[in-house]
């Protein structure tokens, strides 16, 4: 592995400092899509081409599955942080899950859409490589926020 590879993935893992109590969720964000840029930049080894086209593509992706996860479900989520799911009526237990159903199935037509825009600007194996990425990254972020959660 050289030195351009192992650098962002040495920042990524020495920079997870991000979750401290005073930092806002919007300054956490950006933060790991700085981190993201860097990691999905590297193991995708992106042309200056292939970049000016893929970026814009993926925040625009990104963005809409994030609002889809965490707009869309909020209803749905309080209920299930209050404790509140034990009183709940069937009627709207059915109501939340046709909600789920929309929503998983939104973020499938989402994802397709995005895969397809993305044959226009890269060959197949690097799509592969971006999923992979995707993965490995969020492993990465995960497992790190559990190592900070362990240290307090």
């Amino acid at each position: 592995m050289n030195i351009r590879k192992l650098l962002p993935i040495l920042l990524l893992f020495s920079s997870f400092n991000f979750y401290a109590q005073s930092e806002s969720m919007k300054e956490k964000k950006e933060q790991i899509k700085s981190l993201k840029v860097a990691f999905f930049t590297t193991e995708l080894d992106l042309t200056t081409n292939e970049a000016e086209k893929f970026w814009p593509l993926y925040n625009t992706f990104d963005d809409k599955q994030f609002e889809l996860r965490h707009q869309k479900m909020r209803a749905f989520m309080k209920r299930m942080r209050d404790g509140s799911l034990d009183r709940i009526t069937e009627k709207e237990a059915n109501n939340f899950l046709a909600q789920m159903e929309d929503t998983e199935e939104e973020l499938y037509l989402l994802r397709k859409k995005f895969m397809q825009n993305l044959k226009v600007i890269f060959p197949a194996v690097k799509i592969l490589k971006l999923r992979k990425a995707e993965e490995d990254f969020n492993r990465k972020l995960l497992q790190q926020y559990r190592n900070k959660g362990q240290k307090k």
